[in-house]
């Protein structure tokens, strides 16, 4: 374990050191954000705050761990595979956003046959590995199923899914890192318990930096993650889950994910189908910002959930006991 801790530390001093030099450079090239203007109007204010900061973590993350990368299991440098191809779609996403001086970037279409395409790469290796195969756990029970021949359309989905929904929760401050951190922790013990200690260094590698990341995305941000932080984070997250077998598990630690997707979902269909809204405005986190909620308090109560959230599916696992 005491090696883990290290890596924790290790990424969170890279991404602490890596903010104040890539910041600088994000405002001087005119990488601000694009506020849309059907959002809250408190966020206005927020124009011009320089997006595509994922790019801190993720550059921490691989530079901590080009320290161990030669010593790294396969399981392990999929998982970074995974945080950096689904960290370069966001950043495609993000640069014509920025470059258009518009809140869309790549195409609805175009973003979802790369998305698809990368996942298809994934959900391949998963289904022709001898350590992961087409078998899922399931939570609550030592129950299992082969999916065979559906487990690559259900974890292409499953990808879809997750990156997606990592992607609506960051819409506030320090919200999406502090829930992907706490996420990223559970990740890293539930791995270190099941003996997979390179992928525990991987989560715990993530974790540190975005706890570093944290310094300069908490309210008042100095930078945000844009969909390159969001797109690497939810895809880095479905694919140490698919490792581990427990693709299921994660609609039960990402909770506050599946609401802000699901918030989405209903205000959407309820709209097109009764001409209603039964969110103020969604993802849920604005429905709350517009009912007096603080940016800082929607992101403590969100994490306080979310740390629940982690106990209930520790105790859930069949593998652990």
């Amino acid at each position: 374990m005491k090696i883990v801790i290290y890596f924790v530390l290790i990424s969170f001093l890279f991404a602490l050191f890596i903010g104040p030099i890539l910041i600088p450079i994000l405002h001087k090239l005119k990488f601000g954000q694009n506020i849309r203007k059907e959002g809250p109007e408190s966020h206005q204010k927020k124009a011009g705050t320089p997006s595509m900061g994922g790019m801190i973590f993720i550059l921490a993350s691989i530079i901590a761990l080009s320290f161990r990368i030669n010593k790294f299991s396969d399981d392990a440098a999929v998982a970074l595979y995974a945080l950096i191809a689904f960290g370069v779609i966001g950043f495609m996403d993000d640069y014509l956003k920025i470059k258009h001086k518009k809140n869309e970037g790549l195409k609805s279409g175009q973003k979802m046959v790369l998305l698809i395409a990368v996942a298809t790469l994934f959900a391949y290796y998963g289904a022709t590995s001898s350590s992961i195969g087409t078998v899922i756990l399931f939570p609550f029970t030592k129950g299992t199923i082969d999916l065979g021949i559906m487990y690559i359309p259900f974890i292409v989905f499953y990808y879809a899914a997750a990156t997606n929904a990592v992607n609506l929760t960051d819409g506030l401050d320090g919200l999406a890192s502090s829930i992907t951190l706490l996420v990223m922790t559970f990740f890293a013990l539930v791995s270190f318990a099941m003996g997979n200690y390179d992928l525990a260094i991987f989560c715990g590698v993530v974790a540190g930096a975005l706890l570093g990341f944290l310094r300069y995305n908490t309210y008042p941000a100095k930078v945000f993650m844009g969909d390159t932080g969001s797109l690497a984070l939810g895809g880095a997250i479905a694919t140490v889950a698919l490792i581990l077998k427990l693709e299921i598990f994660v609609v039960i630690v990402g909770g506050i994910y599946v609401v802000e997707a699901l918030s989405v979902i209903l205000q959407v269909a309820s709209f097109k189908l009764f001409k209603k809204r039964i969110f103020k405005m969604s993802p849920i986190h604005h429905h709350f910002e517009l009912s007096g909620w603080h940016e800082a308090k929607i992101v403590a109560i969100f994490s306080i959930i979310t740390a629940i959230l982690c106990l209930i599916t520790f105790i859930s696992l069949p593998v652990i006991k």
